[in-house]
């Protein structure tokens, strides 16, 4: 499925559940101007195609005590495709990483790494990201502030 193959309407339970996935099937028709029966149907085979991939509660990491964010740059030793397997299979295994990108450049992956501090955040680097299969190399970038942060919920 392509965004080209969505209408307006599925657009726009697409941008309402992705501001609030908590409204109701009533709310939620009278927002996007379509009665209930036609929503509850779109919302069902949005699921079912897998563009609503699930629910859950968006937590507040500065009130749970997660205000330390580090990016991280990897260097591999190898880029191939089976070191590259390795690598993304044991950093799914690490909670305090939450983002993980392959990137094209002069590193090969970009980690965003959410810790409580910055001893926290050097424990999780010695033990867990510095021992990760193909490592050559990190560089760390700490985030003093931040500016923006969102989850995604635009649907143009």
């Amino acid at each position: 499925m392509d965004i080209s193959d969505l209408d307006r309407f599925d657009r726009a339970i697409l941008q309402e559940m992705a501001r609030d996935g908590r409204v109701s099937i009533t709310e939620l028709s009278r927002r996007i101007g379509l009665s209930k029966s036609p929503t509850q149907a779109r919302l069902r085979r949005l699921e079912e195609i897998g563009a609503i991939q699930g629910y859950r509660a968006l937590l507040d990491p500065i009130r749970l005590g997660l205000d330390h964010i580090a990016f991280v740059e990897v260097k591999m030793t190898n880029t191939r495709e089976a070191a590259l397997a390795a690598f993304n299979e044991a950093v799914a295994k690490i909670p305090e990483i939450e983002q993980a990108h392959l990137i094209a450049g002069n590193f090969d992956y970009l980690l965003k790494v959410r810790t409580a501090n910055m001893r926290n955040y050097r424990k999780v680097l010695a033990e867990k990201i510095s021992t990760l299969p193909h490592v050559a190399a990190t560089s760390t970038y700490v985030a003093m502030q931040a500016v923006k942060e969102e989850t995604f919920g635009n649907v143009t």
